[in-house]
């Protein structure tokens, strides 16, 4: 008797019409509900075409539920994780539990012992330390850049969309 499995069944879904599994097709049927009722309404303001390109931006989010799927998380999980870093993500700050008291008593042990190296030894430790410094704030300096980048690009990207809904509906008043 052979019965035949999957290499990958991490992988495997099961369809129930058309291919698509359960949570596929029911938010299928959302979007084209959606989108078609989006359509409907709006077709006799501003046109098949205006209609569409407003209804494409409120249909993509609901199909998107059910197709997209990154590192095992929903298209809602992982936005909800990117927009959450974007917007409330602090960066990570070190405080060291150790006064200047107790790092000059460890160096005068050291001192005592002595296991600490004297000469260059040292000067090249301080000099790496320095340049990690310098890089951690180099780091922090561009992420933020980043961050700022990325939320001006998001309300360019709304500003347009509202613009370009705007410009359909004057352009179809005007007629």
């Amino acid at each position: 008797m052979v019965i035949e499995i999957n290499k990958d069944i991490d992988r495997y879904q099961e369809s129930v019409a058309l291919g698509l599994s359960a949570k596929q097709l029911v938010f299928s049927i959302a979007s084209v509900a959606v989108g078609g009722t989006l359509v409907l309404l709006l077709y006799k303001y501003i046109g098949l075409t205006g209609a569409a390109y407003v209804a494409i931006p409120c249909v993509a989010p609901i199909a998107l539920g059910g197709f997209y799927s990154y590192n095992g998380m929903d298209f809602y999980e992982y936005m909800g994780k990117k927009l959450r870093f974007m917007f409330s993500n602090h960066p990570l700050v070190y405080m060291s539990t150790e006064g200047e008291l107790a790092i000059r008593e460890y160096q005068m042990e050291l001192l005592g012992t002595g296991k600490k190296k004297k000469g260059k030894a040292g000067k090249k430790q301080e000099v790496t330390e320095t340049r990690t410094d310098a890089q951690k704030a180099k780091n922090q300096e561009e992420f933020e850049a980043m961050k700022k980048k990325t939320k001006r690009l998001l309300f360019a990207s709304i500003g347009v969309m509202v613009a370009a809904v705007a410009g359909i509906m004057a352009y179809k008043y005007m007629q």
